[in-house]
């Protein structure tokens, strides 16, 4: 066991049961917070009866917490490896019981919105200091690797889960209930991770620069908001000012963090080039993930006609070989060049978006089948480049290194809604004629509503169409994801570990 604020391993050394018992103690909070993300998703009818939002407002309940989480990733992650990821970890508990809390018993619209925003910035302290840990709790390279996998699943399979669990308290319960879950586990979380997880943090951390955290927000937020506002409603003037504001201050951002020594994002993550090969590699198989989600579920309820409960039921299938997929790869990727593995899971993944392609009206089977092959390709790329990247950064930027990644998985998973999306959207449009109401020829759902029989049969039509355009369109990046892959993880693969970074190295980039 290591010194409290000791971050100095060897690679050599073995985790225990100790170490181990409080990895099952971090999923924790890694479940609840991505199981935050798709919560909401049968409450929403039973929150309108009872608070009666606006569209605005009820736009902000879903969204304000994805945002609050994306855009303080960054600032959490360094200000864990400065105060100690343990501690941030425990605030971020407090927090995230304080918030949930206040969701369940909201008398107001926005009193939740609050709730939400501030179960966000929960979130965000959560998430990098449970994988942070996890990189100086496990110092051997093939413990960890297992024990990312086992984390890269578990975060998968949480999304999953969420609109499930919330179905089935609704059933039984108030919508309140499906924040009031949280509560149990974040208190067994604050008793259990100080009798079993040491603490970290960076010796010499160097002052923290405020002035980069609204910077960060500033950079982020808006790309992230402007991106999902573009897959919901299409390119306008308004989502580019905003893109084009967030990509302008991301610009002095990183201005900022390359000329000062105590800037945020330390420049001595990027000394190994695979850190940054590995943080696009993650977004990019974000980007599938999170673009087959744009069409997949709409399959399920508009195309086959299934209700919500139902279709959270069957979407859920697909990540019981999830849970397998990522340990797995990390099995594998220790007895082979791990460049090959990720190409491999590249090419699994763009072979589920090829069964996809092949989906008609009536092919539960082959979407569920799809899926599955997908999302166990896009998690085994997840877990392997995750580990990668956390491998080559120094132990005591741990948590910046976690906030990077997860960062990037927003962007990826933003994109990849509003770049599907599109070509989705596109193919749909082009294949409804010309005399259908415009709310038919927006989305299958607006033609669903004019119950004109001939014309729901002729969208449903177009909608699996585009589909599968949009099926070709994510194989063929998940292909060049493989080419990328092999040409710039050659370093990595030459053996089946990565070998620590040190901040004596030269850089490579």
């Amino acid at each position: 066991m290591t010194n409290p604020t000791s971050t100095e391993a060897r690679p050599g050394d073995l985790a225990g049961r100790r170490e181990w018992t409080a990895f099952v103690v971090l999923l924790l909070p890694l479940l609840l917070v991505s199981m935050d993300v798709s919560v909401l998703f049968f409450a929403i009818p039973s929150i309108d009866r009872d608070l009666a939002p606006s569209a605005t407002q009820q736009l902000w309940i879903f969204d304000v917490y994805a945002f609050a989480l994306a855009g303080l990733l960054i600032t959490m992650g360094s200000l864990g490896d400065r105060i100690g990821r343990r501690k941030l970890l425990l605030f971020g508990a407090v927090a995230f019981s304080t918030a949930s809390v206040g969701a369940a018993y909201a008398t107001s619209p926005e009193m939740l919105i609050a709730a939400r925003a501030l179960l966000g910035i929960g979130g965000a302290t959560l998430m990098p200091s449970t994988m942070g840990l996890v990189r100086n709790m496990f110092r051997n390279e093939r413990q960890r690797g297992r024990a990312i996998g086992i984390w890269s699943g578990a975060m998968a399979g949480g999304i999953a889960l969420g609109s499930v669990l919330s179905g089935v308290m609704l059933e039984h319960f108030w919508w309140g209930s499906v924040f009031l879950i949280n509560v149990p586990a974040m208190v067994l979380l604050l008793i259990l991770v100080p009798v079993l997880v040491p603490e970290f943090k960076d010796p010499n951390p160097g002052r923290f620069d405020f002035v980069s955290v609204p910077l960060s927000m500033g950079s982020v937020l808006p790309v992230v908001y402007g991106v999902k506002e573009t897959a919901a409603g299409g390119m306008d003037l308004r989502n580019g000012l905003l893109i084009a504001a967030g990509l302008v201050v991301g610009r002095f951002f990183v201005r900022r963090q390359r000329t000062r020594t105590d800037a945020l994002i330390s420049r001595e993550l990027f000394r190994d080039r695979n850190f940054a090969a590995g943080i696009g590699l993650n977004a990019l198989a974000s980007f599938a993930m999170m673009g087959s989600s744009f069409f997949t579920t709409q399959y399920l309820q508009s195309v086959l006609g299934m209700s919500t409960m139902e279709a959270a039921l069957w979407s859920l299938a697909p990540s019981l070989a999830v849970g397998a997929a990522a340990p797995a790869a990390a099995v594998i990727a220790q007895r082979t060049e791990r460049a090959r593995v990720i190409c491999a899971g590249f090419v699994i993944a763009a072979a589920g978006f090829g069964v996809l392609a092949l989906s008609g009206t009536d092919s539960l089977a082959i979407l569920l089948i799809g899926s599955a092959v997908m999302s166990c390709g896009i998690v085994t790329v997840m877990a392997l480049v995750s580990d990668l990247a956390m491998s080559t950064s120094p132990p005591e930027k741990a948590g910046s290194a976690a906030s990077l990644l997860e960062t990037g998985q927003e962007f990826g998973g933003a994109m990849g809604m509003a770049l599907l999306g599109a070509v989705a959207t596109a193919v749909y449009t082009a294949d409804m004629p010309d005399s259908a109401p415009e709310v038919a020829r927006k989305t299958l759902p607006g033609a669903l509503s004019t119950g004109d029989g001939s014309l729901i049969a002729v969208g449903r039509d177009a909608f699996v169409h585009s589909m599968q355009y949009a099926s070709v369109a994510g194989g063929l990046l998940l292909l060049a994801g493989a080419v990328l892959a092999v040409t710039h993880l050659r370093q990595a693969a030459s053996q089946p570990g990565v070998p620590e970074a040190s901040a004596s190295e030269p850089s490579t980039v």
